[in-house]
């Protein structure tokens, strides 16, 4: 389960934001909603292929999934 801020609730978080249901999600990556479901309740995470894209629909850089949520300032 997800603990901290992890890429699991960033991926939830920048999805809401960007009002994209999990459906469409996965209708644009070519993947089922389930499996984002699942990549957002930490149950397993989007294969490294889909990163690049998941980043450029979700308006965010790959980096800022693994972001600590802490200023580097």
């Amino acid at each position: 389960m997800c603990t901290d801020i992890t890429i699991c609730e960033r991926i939830k978080e920048y999805r809401s934001s960007a009002n994209i249901t999990q459906k469409a999600l996965g209708d644009i990556l070519g993947v089922t909603a389930q499996a984002v479901s699942k990549w957002e309740s930490g149950q397993s995470y989007p294969d490294i292929t889909i990163l690049p894209q998941l980043a450029l629909v979700l308006n965010c850089s790959v980096a800022d999934f693994f972001a600590s949520g802490e200023s580097d300032t």
